[in-house]
C-alpha cells in the first residue's frame, strides 16, 4: 500500500516475487499477452501455494467437532455407517477439496476463453482450432481440410476436459499428502502405543513427510500455473507467429 522509492525489506521481497513470476509468464505467453494473463496466473500460483502449505499447519483438518470413527473421506470429514457426519473439522485444506480445485479450473477456463477471443476474435479463434496449419496454400489446403476439421473436433474435446484434468491433478496430489500425514500421525496408536509414546510417534512419524509435502506444495502450484500459461499460449498464438 505504501510503496517507497527506496524499498525496504518487505517491498523488496514483494517486488522479487512479482518480477520473478512476471518473467516466467512472459517467457511462456509472450510480451503481448503477458500483461493480460499475468494477474490471473500469478494469483493462481500464490493462492494454490498458500493453500497447499496452509493444509500442513497442525490442527488443520484434525481439530473440530465430533468423534473420529473412520477414515478420512473426500471432504475431510468422518461418517458413520448410516452416512451421518461424526467429525467436522474447524479448518480444512482448501486444495484438498475438489470443489475448490474445480472452481479454480473453471474460472481459469472462463478467462482463457476471454483472452482467446480478445486476442484472435471469434472467427479467428474458430480458424485457429479448425483451420489449416503450417501456412498451407492452394489446392492442398482444401484437400486436407477434412483432416484439420477432425483434428479441431479432437481439440475441442480436449479443451472441454481441461477443467477436470487440472482440478483432479491438484486435488489428488494434495489430498494424498494430507491422507499420508494423517495416517503416519495415527500409526503409533494403530501399533498399540498409548500415552506419551503415542504422542511422540504422532510427531516423529509424520515429520519426514512434512518436508516432502512442502516440496509437493510448490511443485503442484507450479504445475497448475504453468499448464494454464501453456494453454493461453497455445490459444493466443497467431499462425504466422507459430510458423516463425
Amino acid at each position: 500500500k505504501r510503496m517507497e522509492l527506496i524499498p525496504g525489506g518487505r517491498q523488496n521481497f514483494v517486488e522479487l516475487v512479482i518480477e520473478f513470476l512476471y518473467g516466467q509468464v512472459e517467457g511462456i505467453v509472450g510480451k503481448h499477452v503477458a500483461p493480460k494473463a499475468f494477474p490471473l496466473l500469478a494469483t493462481i500460483f500464490i493462492f494454490i501455494l498458500a493453500s497447499n502449505w496452509f493444509g500442513l499447519i497442525p490442527g488443520v483438518g484434525t481439530v473440530g467437532f465430533g468423534e473420529k470413527t473412520g477414515p478420512i473421506s473426500v471432504d475431510s470429514t468422518h461418517v458413520d455407517a448410516a452416512g451421518h457426519f461424526t467429525f467436522v473439522p474447524l479448518l480444512r485444506p482448501a486444495t484438498a477439496d475438489l470443489n475448490m480445485t474445480l472452481a479454480l479450473a473453471v474460472v481459469f477456463m472462463g478467462v482463457w476463453v476471454y483472452l482467446s477471443i480478445a486476442e484472435l476474435g471469434v472467427w479467428g479463434t474458430i480458424l485457429h482450432i479448425f483451420g489449416p496449419k503450417g501456412g498451407l496454400q492452394g489446392m492442398l489446403k482444401y484437400l486436407l481440410m477434412p483432416i484439420f476439421i477432425f483434428v479441431g473436433l479432437i481439440e475441442v474435446l480436449s479443451i472441454a476436459f481441461r477443467p477436470m484434468s487440472l482440478s483432479l491433478r491438484l486435488f489428488g496430489n494434495i489430498f494424498a499428502g494430507e491422507t499420508l500425514l494423517h495416517t503416519m500421525g495415527e500409526l503409533g496408536e494403530k501399533l498399540g502405543l498409548h500415552g506419551w509414546a503415542a504422542f511422540l510417534t504422532s510427531v516423529i512419524f509424520p515429520l519426514p513427510f512434512y518436508f516432502m509435502e512442502l516440496l509437493v506444495g510448490v511443485l503442484q502450484a507450479t504445475v497448475f500455473s504453468l499448464l494454464c500459461a501453456v494453454y493461453i499460449k497455445l490459444a493466443t498464438t497467431h499462425d504466422e507467429e507459430a510458423h516463425h
